[in-house]
Order: structure tokens, then C-alpha cells, then sequence
């Protein structure tokens, strides 16, 4: 068996707060990097017009949707490649990654085929205008086109993730990010002999530095740099191993469309109060988002380090990064919600100098919002020692009673049938975030996490064994 690199062993021993921030820190840098990419195509898609602003903005949420999915099935080689790296097992570490990249670049070519030649049908059924459909059109077909890059560097970032090397994706992100604002107005407007493909222009400039991005990542496995080597044999296809993470990860995928799917449910739910309330949840809206990207980078940061320690068979150090990593969520969103609360219409102004109406009805979302923003992220670390576990049915559970037994009933009830009205809303949202957060403490203080084990304990003393049972015989 190779060495382990000595930088995956800091992650087993030393103070936890120093080894969350060396992961955390580079995932959330890497999240607000990738958000990049949509700032830069509505930048220079809005000097096109409105139609084409409309135009991109279709594509989002049925994209975000395919993300979701990607996403998933990336948590379950993350989860185990960590598991496996506490264990010393570099063998099933390249394995692993190996054999998730084939799953998950399967799953795209799938679902790129299907949403390509299913899109002029989709925009159909979303009722698109005539001045609309054809830049959607475009701007989605290129999308899809390109969903296996997008899947392949999920996978290469959940692997680094993995590993405790979450600091390289963000270089490459950042190159990427920069090449993407440069061929936008390229390819949107054409220079010189090179013509201008309009809204679809954009999506071309992402698919390009997408697949950039996608084939560095894929050098750097085959390469065996940065701590993980991804080999010819762990590329041939173990269906025992990709069936395996395929249910392992399907649960994750759920949770995330979960999410995707609450959020435009919730949309038809607002918009029914009229264009005001839409527009002031649409600012705030950008707040929240700028909220859950540290929250989540947490959440990854725990995950990672826990199912390192798990699989080392650290269980009272896991233990004590899940108690930290709630801490340190439930007081850093509880002072970032501080702050919120106390200068709300200041925040929303910046988005909306020129409309009062918008500004008071923003500042009053979020001031009702920004109230259980703590219990938020204290939810979102627990989830990742669930995670970490291989509980992902139960991160599943939580998301969906969180989104679909909690939110979307109270915002109904309280918005239609009380005299809040659209306050009603906002009010179901930090209703529905304590009560799951409280319910994920108790599942997290109820220990059952520290019982699972995806990988054989005695990993140096049987590996063969390990590797028939879970994995199927991997040729040498």
C-alpha cells in the first residue's frame, strides 16, 4: 500500500478548529468563485434586453435541478474516499474516485441526451413567450451539452473535498471564472470574424471553460498529484461499487432536488400576493444566498473531517468536530443574522436604490428571516456528520420535513388563513428552521451516526477482504 501524504494525517490529530478552517475556508472561497459564473452571464446578457435576461433565467431553475442530482451522487465518493483516507487506504481512495467519475459522467451523458432533445417541449410547457423561446432554446441545449463537464468537476471537487486537499479547486475555478468573463462579451457579441451567438453566446463561453475546468481535474487523478492517483484499473467499470455509491447517493440527490423544488413551489406560493411581495423576497432572496454559502462550506468542512475520523476509527474526535462545527455554525450565522436584522432597508437599498415600497417590504422579509439564521447553520453541521456516517436516508428525511411537512404547509396556512398575510411567508421560514434544527440535534445527540461504518474497520489486516465485499474484485 502507498504512503498516506502527511497532509491527510493533520486532519486526524491537532486542534479541530484549525483543521475545519484549513478545509473550510477554500470550499466557501470555491462556492462564491462558482456563483461567478451566473453574476458574469447576467452582466453581459443583460445589455441584451429584457427578453434575453428571461431567457437565461428559464434555464436556471431546471438546471439547478440537474445539479442537485450531480451533486448527490458526488456526496456518496466523497463520503467514502474520506472514510477510506482515515483508514489508510490509498488502494480504495483511487478506486473509489475512480469508479464515482464513471458513475456520475454516465448520469450526465443520460440526462444531457434527454434534456437536449427534450427542451423545445419543456419551454413549450412553461408557457415561453415567442420573443423568448428561441435565446432559451439555445442558451439551454448548450447547457445540457455541457452538464457532463459541470458533473465531472463536481466529482473532482468532491474527491479533493475528500481527501482534505480542498484548496486546488479554487484555482481553478478562479482561472476558469476569469476566462468566462472574458469570452462572454466575445461570444455574446461577436468581434471581428468571430460572430455573436447572443444569449446562447454565454452558455457557450461557460461550456468552454466548464470543460476546461473538467479535463484539468482529470489530469490532475490520472497524474497522481495532490495526494490521490486515480489509475487505468480503477477506471474500468465495477458494477458492484457504482450500484453501491449509486443507492448511497440517490438519497443526497433527493435532499437536493428537494431543495430546488421547495424553492420554486415557494415562488408560485409568493407570487400570488402580487408583484411586491415577489420582488421583496427576490432581493432578500440574494442575502439568503450569501448566507448559506459559508453555512454549507461548513457543512462540507465537518463532513469531510468526520468521515476521515470515522474511518480512522476516531468516533470521540468525530464526535467533538460535530459539536464544534454546530457551534461554530449556530454563532456564525447567528452574527451575520445580527447584522442583517439591524440594517436591513441599508442591505436591500443597495439592490434597489430608487424603490421605497420594495425597500421597507425587503427590510420587513428580512428582519423576520435573519431571526433563526444560528439554528440554520447549526442544522447544516450536524447534517454533515450524518453525512459523514453514511446516514444519508436521514439527511434525506430531515430535508424533506424541513422543506414539505414544515415550511411550505406553515407559509400556506399562516399566509392564507391568518391576517399576516405575506408576513405569514416569512414567518414559516424561521419557524420551520428551529423545529428542524432542534429535531437534528436530537438525531446527531441520539448517537446512532457513530454506529455506522461504510468501510471494514480492520482495513490493514484485511484489505482483500474489504475490497470483495464492498466493492467487488478490483483488477490488479
Amino acid at each position: 500500500m502507498d504512503s498516506v501524504p502527511p497532509a491527510k494525517n493533520k486532519l486526524l490529530g491537532g486542534p479541530i478548529l484549525r483543521s475545519l478552517l484549513t478545509l473550510a475556508v477554500p470550499i466557501v472561497m470555491a462556492n462564491i468563485l462558482q456563483s461567478g459564473y451566473q453574476i458574469t452571464d447576467a452582466f453581459w446578457v443583460g445589455r441584451l434586453g429584457g427578453a434575453a435576461v428571461a431567457a437565461v433565467s428559464l434555464s436556471f431553475p431546471v438546471m439547478f435541478l440537474m445539479f442537485a442530482i450531480g451533486g448527490g451522487l458526488s456526496i456518496a465518493g466523497s463520503t467514502l474516499i474520506a472514510q477510506y483516507v482515515g483508514a489508510r487506504n490509498d488502494r480504495m481512495v483511487g478506486h473509489v474516485a475512480g469508479q464515482t467519475l464513471l458513475m456520475v459522467v454516465l448520469v450526465s451523458l443520460i440526462l444531457g441526451t434527454i434534456g437536449y432533445f427534450t427542451a423545445p417541449s419543456l419551454l413549450r410547457l412553461m408557457g415561453v413567450a415567442p420573443d423568448v423561446y428561441p435565446g432559451a432554446l439555445g442558451f439551454m441545449r448548450v447547457s445540457f451539452v455541457g452538464l457532463v463537464f459541470n458533473f465531472t468537476f463536481f466529482v473532482f471537487q468532491a474527491i479533493m473535498r475528500g481527501i482534505g486537499r480542498a484548496t486546488l479547486p479554487v484555482y481553478i475555478v478562479a482561472g476558469t471564472v476569469c476566462l468566462n468573463f472574458a469570452l462572454d462579451p466575445l461570444l455574446i457579441f461577436g468581434w471581428g470574424p468571430i460572430p455573436g451567438y447572443g444569449v446562447m453566446g454565454a452558455a457557450l463561453a461557460t461550456l468552454g471553460t466548464q470543460s476546461i475546468a473538467a479535463i484539468l481535474g482529470i489530469v490532475v487523478l490520472r497524474l497522481g498529484l495532490h495526494g490521490i492517483h486515480v489509475r487505468r484499473r480503477d477506471l474500468i467499470p465495477d458494477f458492484s461499487y457504482v450500484k453501491r455509491a449509486f443507492f448511497l447517493g440517490f438519497p443526497a440527490s433527493i435532499e437536493m432536488s428537494a431543495r430546488a423544488l421547495g424553492l420554486i413551489v415557494m415562488s408560485f406560493l409568493i407570487a400570488s400576493f402580487g408583484t411586491l411581495t415577489l420582488a421583496a423576497y427576490g432581493v432578500g432572496t440574494n442575502i439568503v444566498q450569501v448566507m448559506i454559502v459559508p453555512a454549507m462550506g461548513l457543512s462540507m468542512a465537518v463532513s469531510s473531517l468526520v468521515g476521515q475520523n470515522i474511518g480512522a476509527g476516531n468516533i470521540d474526535r468525530a464526535a467533538r468536530i460535530g459539536r464544534l462545527g454546530g457551534l461554530l455554525g449556530f454563532a456564525g450565522l447567528s452574527a451575520f443574522g445580527l447584522v442583517v436584522f439591524l440594517f436591513p432597508a441599508t442591505i436591500v437599498a443597495f439592490f434597489v436604490p430608487n424603490d421605497p415600497a420594495v425597500i421597507a417590504a425587503g427590510a420587513e422579509y428580512l428582519r423576520i428571516v435573519s431571526l433563526a439564521w444560528g439554528f440554520m447553520g447549526l442544522q447544516f453541521a450536524l447534517t454533515g456528520v450524518l453525512r459523514a456516517s453514511g446516514n444519508m436516508v436521514m439527511t434525506m428525511v430531515l430535508t424533506l420535513v424541513s422543506q414539505w411537512v414544515l415550511q411550505f404547509p406553515l407559509a400556506y396556512v399562516l399566509s392564507k388563513h391568518t391576517a399576516l398575510g405575506a408576513q405569514g411567508i416569512w414567518w414559516a421560514f424561521p419557524i420551520a428552521n428551529v423545529a428542524i434544527a432542534l429535531i437534528t440535534i436530537g438525531v446527531y445527540a441520539k448517537g446512532d451516526w457513530k454506529k455506522k461504518r461504510l468501510i471494514e474497520p480492520e482495513v490493514e489486516l484485511a484489505e482483500k477482504v474489504t475490497e470483495e465485499i464492498l466493492v467487488g474484485e478490483v483488477p490488479r
